[in-house]
């Protein structure tokens, strides 16, 4: 059974009309029913849809994919789940998906909130990335902020004991954000203790290299699922 969805009235994305070039609708036409997951109220079987049972890797909002796309070539042993809402980015993930051939790659296009409530069972992921979101820098937006505790809680529950949540701005004060609200989730342990050093694993983002550009610093943060507490062994009450 599902979890009950909460009522979400403030989102973190906005829909912008983005240039959306002639390959990129091309590749959403021809593509995104073969490697694209609807939207669902229900979990999904990922052992079907990928045919076979492998780590799997859930990126939320991958912009142009670039990065999505260069790790699940270098990793095919994982399966990854990209979700993203707009559609010229979508479409240069599947055009490039298509030219490098890989196929441990699908592509949900809808809110990430509903989709880990939904279609994302708990205890299933190896990991999630959320690398580079929407920043909104002015203070009267950071209500739009997707990293939240009720999110990183949901994200929480969605990993593996053992899986990771790795996540990254070059946003100072979003950063110092984060590291307060992943701190205070008791399903998360901090592996650096606070911000850590870009693993070799996560390429650099166009995202990343514009805003080191710009002069800010790149903050990342990885954190593992702790195991469930073992449950203590039930004991008969004493005679009387």
């Amino acid at each position: 059974m599902n979890e009950p969805v909460t009522a979400r009235p403030i989102r973190s994305f906005v829909l912008r009309q983005g240039r959306f070039s002639d390959a990129q609708e091309r590749a959403c036409a021809e593509l995104l029913p073969r490697l694209g997951i609807p939207a669902s109220p229900s979990i999904v079987d990922f052992d079907v849809l990928f045919g076979r049972r492998a780590p799997r890797i859930l990126e939320i909002g991958f912009g142009m994919g670039d990065s999505l796309a260069a790790t699940a070539a270098v990793y095919p042993d994982n399966d990854f789940i990209g979700i993203e809402v707009h559609l010229p980015g979508v479409g240069s993930l599947l055009r490039q998906l298509d030219e490098a051939q890989l196929a441990n790659v699908r592509v949900i296009r809808h809110d990430a909130v509903e989709v880990l409530e939904r279609m994302i069972a708990p205890d299933s992921l190896a990991q999630i990335n959320l690398f580079f979101p929407d920043p909104w820098p002015k203070k009267r937006h950071h209500k739009r902020r997707i990293v939240q505790p009720d999110l990183v809680r949901l994200m929480a529950s969605r990993l593996q004991a053992g899986g990771v949540l790795h996540m990254a701005t070059d946003w100072a004060d979003y950063a110092d954000h984060m590291l307060e609200v992943v701190n205070a989730e008791p399903m998360l342990e901090n592996t650096a203790g606070g911000f850590a050093e870009r693993p070799a694993t996560r390429p650099l983002t166009r995202f990343e290299r514009r805003g080191i550009a710009l002069g800010h610093a790149v903050h990342d943060l990885i954190l593992r699922r702790r195991a469930p507490a073992a449950k203590q062994p039930e004991t008969s009450p004493a005679s009387h």
